[in-house]
């Protein structure tokens, strides 16, 4: 955990909320004390004049057709019943978790946030050199995104109790072991601490 002496320009940084979307919600036991910490978190960035960031993930119909079948994660979800359609309830942003105006809004068609995305030229227009991230899930769209980002040189904070896997243990293993060598990992509850 960075000490809480050090300090972050808030209209440097941005909050990144990854994947809070219904049909990856749903995947999780006591989502709604998350979807909370995550409401606390975008509350705070806020409050302090940071950045918000909302990535979904969510295809159209051609971006369907070109996933090939070699490609594992994705062909499942190209043969789910299309629960992944770009205008499908499932892949709106949770309502309590619901963007504003101004804020950064990107959807993905791969599990980090840049690759299929202008996130990082997002980010490079308001002069934003510093993510919190936050999302669904760790070993999903967090870890591809904070190793991006890494290479991407940007300051990283991890939100670990605003990022949640379906599989525990996982999650405790990236949060513990693995982030720390390229972000701090920290509470949402330290974020206000941090943001001068």
């Amino acid at each position: 955990m960075p000490e809480m002496t050090q300090r972050i320009d808030p209209k440097r940084a941005a909050l990144l909320v990854m994947d809070f979307q219904a049909g990856i919600i749903d995947m999780l036991e006591d989502a709604d004390a998350l979807v909370a910490r995550a409401a606390f978190a975008i509350r705070s960035m806020r409050e302090r004049g940071g950045h918000v960031g909302y990535v979904r993930v969510a295809f159209v119909e051609a971006e369907f057709a070109a996933i090939p079948d070699r490609n594992k994660g994705f062909w499942a979800a190209k043969n789910s019943g299309r629960a992944f359609q770009a205008d499908a309830p499932t892949t709106a942003i949770d309502g309590r978790l619901a963007p504003q105006s101004g804020d950064i809004i990107v959807r993905k068609t791969r599990v980090g946030a840049f690759s299929t995305t202008d996130l990082a030229e997002q980010l490079d227009s308001r002069g934003i050199d510093t993510l919190f991230l936050a999302g669904i899930s760790t070993s999903g769209v967090v870890l591809s995104t904070l190793r991006d980002a890494a290479d991407r040189d940007y300051r990283l904070f991890v939100l670990a109790d605003v990022c949640a896997d379906p599989a525990p243990d996982v999650h405790a293993m990236l949060v513990e072991k693995v982030f720390p060598r390229q972000a701090d990992v920290l509470s949402s509850t330290n974020l206000q601490a941090l943001l001068s």
